[in-house]
C-alpha cells in the first residue's frame, strides 16, 4: 500500500484520482502539485458558461479549501513539475522543491499549440486555456468590436457564438475545408456551419494566417494567405493542444502523442500513472490508440488510476463522449463517428432536435445528438452494451431505445 501519492496537476483528473482515493480508505499522504496559483478549477466552462457571465468564478471550482483541508489532500499551487528521478521515487518543481512519492500520477494536461507568425507578440492575441486566461478574455470582449478567430474548431467556435451574442462582429478562420472536421462528420460540420452563418459569424474556410498587423503595439488586423487583411482589434487562436509530457519524456517514461498507458492507466515505469488530456491509451470503441480530450475520461482514468494504487483492479473500457454548446445547439457525441457505413437520423434535423446512429458492419458504433439529451444518454449504453437498433427503431420517436438495454 502507498505511503504518500503525488498527483501532478488538479484538473478534472487529478480531483477525481484524489476523492477516489479518499472515498476508497487510503489514509495516507496525498500532494497535489500544480502549476497555477488557483484552487482546482473546471475548465470546459471556460469558453462557454463563463464567458457568457453565466457562471462566476466561485462557481468553478471543483472544491473550496475546506474540502482540501478536511480530507488533508496537500496543495502545492504555483509549481510545475520539471523532473522525475525514478530511482529514488521523486519529482522536481521549478522551484527547486523535490517531493517523494511511493506512487506518482501524472495528470498535467495539455497547453495550446502557439501560432507563430509576423506579429504574434502584438497585444490583443489571445489563447484560452486558464483561468486567468478566461479573465482577460472576458475583459475583452466587453470592450473589442471586431473578433477574428483562428481555428474552426469547438474551442473556436464557442468562443465565436458567445462573442457574437455579446455583440461583436465576427471571423472565423478554417484551415480545412469544414468546420470541426477532426471530429465531426460533414453532416454535422453543415449544421453548426449553418447556424454560425445564421448569427452572422463570418466562417472563412481554406484560410489560413499567415501575420498579424498591429499599430501602437496592438493587433489591428489578420493578414491571410491570399495576401487580403481582416481587420480585427481582438484575435483569438484555437489550433489545437499538446500535452504536456516533456518531463515525464525526459524522465524515462514511454511518451507518444501524450504519456502511453495500458488499460489500468500504468505508465512503462512501475508505479508511475498517467490519466487525462496527457495520456494516450488505445481505446476499443474508437479501435485506434488516442488521447481522449474530455471530462468523462479524465474522471474515468481518475478512478481507475486510484483504485489500482489501493489494489483494486478495474480495467478502462468506457464508451467515449464529449459535448459542445454553440448558441441553440448542444451536441452530445458518444462513442465514434467516424468509418462508418450508414447513418440513420432520429428526430428532425430541421428543428434542430435530432440524432445521428451511426453504424459499421451493422454495429452501432457512435451517436451525435443535437438537442436530444436522451438519445445521447441511451446511446452511451447501447453502444457500452454491444446493442444495436433496427432502423425502424431509431427513427420511431414512439419507440424507447432504453428498453432495450434495461
Amino acid at each position: 500500500m502507498s505511503k504518500r501519492v503525488v498527483i501532478a496537476g488538479a484538473g478534472q483528473a487529478a480531483i477525481q484520482a484524489a476523492t477516489t482515493l479518499r472515498s476508497e480508505g487510503f489514509e495516507g499522504e496525498i500532494l497535489m502539485v500544480a502549476d497555477e496559483l488557483d484552487l482546482p478549477y473546471q475548465k470546459p466552462p471556460l469558453s462557454k458558461g463563463f464567458l457568457m457571465d453565466k457562471l462566476q468564478e466561485k462557481n468553478l471550482l471543483f472544491k473550496t479549501e475546506k474540502f482540501f483541508e478536511e480530507k488533508n489532500v496537500q496543495l502545492a499551487l504555483g509549481e510545475k513539475v520539471t523532473e522525475i528521478f525514478q530511482v529514488n521515487k521523486a519529482i522536481k518543481t521549478n522551484k527547486g522543491n523535490v517531493y517523494d512519492y511511493d506512487s506518482l500520477i501524472i495528470a498535467t494536461g495539455t497547453r495550446n499549440r502557439i501560432l507563430n507568425i509576423l506579429g504574434s507578440e502584438l497585444e490583443g492575441i489571445h489563447y484560452l486555456r486558464s483561468l486567468e486566461d478566461a479573465k482577460s478574455l472576458k475583459q475583452k470582449l466587453a470592450t473589442s468590436k471586431k473578433l477574428v478567430v483562428i481555428g474552426g474548431g469547438f474551442i473556436g467556435l464557442e468562443i465565436a457564438a458567445a462573442a457574437k451574442e455579446k455583440g461583436l462582429e465576427v471571423t472565423v478562420l478554417e484551415v480545412q475545408d469544414r468546420l470541426m472536421a477532426r471530429v465531426l462528420p460533414p453532416i454535422i460540420s453543415d449544421i453548426f456551419e449553418a447556424k454560425h452563418r445564421d448569427k452572422g459569424v463570418d466562417i472563412q474556410l481554406q484560410k489560413s494566417a499567415t501575420a498579424f498587423i498591429g499599430e501602437n503595439n496592438h493587433v489591428t488586423g489578420v493578414q491571410l494567405d491570399d495576401e487580403s487583411i481582416i481587420s480585427a482589434d481582438l484575435v483569438v487562436v484555437g489550433i489545437g493542444v499538446v500535452p504536456n509530457d516533456d518531463f515525464a519524456a525526459s524522465g524515462g517514461i514511454k511518451c507518444s502523442n501524450g504519456i502511453e498507458v495500458d488499460d489500468f492507466t500504468r505508465t512503462n515505469v512501475e508505479d508511475i500513472y498517467a490519466i487525462g488530456d496527457v495520456a494516450c491509451h488505445y481505446n476499443d470503441f474508437m479501435q485506434s490508440t488516442l488521447r481522449l480530450e474530455s471530462v468523462q475520461n479524465a474522471m474515468d482514468q481518475g478512478k481507475i488510476s486510484a483504485l489500482h494504487i489501493l489494489g483494486k483492479e478495474e480495467a478502462y473500457y468506457l464508451v467515449p463522449w464529449f459535448w459542445t454548446h454553440q448558441f441553440e445547439l448542444k451536441l452530445q457525441m458518444a462513442g465514434c463517428n467516424q468509418g462508418y457505413d450508414e447513418y440513420f437520423t432520429r428526430g428532425s434535423i430541421e428543428e434542430e432536435k435530432f440524432s445521428i446512429f451511426y453504424i459499421k458492419d451493422e454495429k452501432l458504433i457512435g451517436v451525435d445528438s443535437i438537442n436530444r439529451a436522451s438519445d445521447h444518454m441511451a446511446a452511451r449504453k447501447l453502444i457500452q452494451a454491444g446493442v444495436t437498433p433496427t432502423e425502424e427503431q431509431i427513427e420511431d420517436l414512439d419507440f424507447k431505445l432504453k428498453t432495450l438495454i434495461d
